[in-house]
């Protein structure tokens, strides 16, 4: 499997995921310049931006713990791009679902509020 096609994957069985959790998920990979968001939820109070991060191990360690500083960045800027273009005043959180597929099995970890904006 390519890590395409096991990104595309993980995407799928995290959107999976959060419908079974009632989830309303109102963007999918939303891009804004160079940045992207993996998808986009809402409930009545809060946006729900998720990065989805999926290995075929978790021997270096949980794959969440790959969304370093510069790729939280990107996703904020993100956020905020999406926040002024549907002229949202909802409060952001930035969740992270972390998956680890392989032979053994599908192992599903959701981080919520995984991290904060920081200026």
């Amino acid at each position: 499997m390519t890590t395409k096609e096991l990104g595309d994957l993980g995407e799928a069985l995290a959107l999976q995921y959060l419908k079974e959790k009632q989830y309303q998920i109102v963007k999918t990979n939303y891009r804004f310049q160079r940045n992207e968001v993996d998808m986009i939820a809402e409930d009545e109070d809060r946006l729900i931006f998720i990065e989805v991060k999926t290995r075929q191990t978790a021997q270096i360690g949980p794959p969440w713990k790959a969304v370093h500083r510069h790729k939280q960045r990107q996703i904020i800027r993100c956020a905020h791009q999406y926040m002024l273009e549907n002229d949202s005043e909802k409060e952001a959180q930035f969740d992270i679902i972390s998956i680890v597929h392989n032979s053994k099995g599908t192992f599903i970890e959701h981080v919520e509020e995984a991290f904060y904006p920081r200026l």
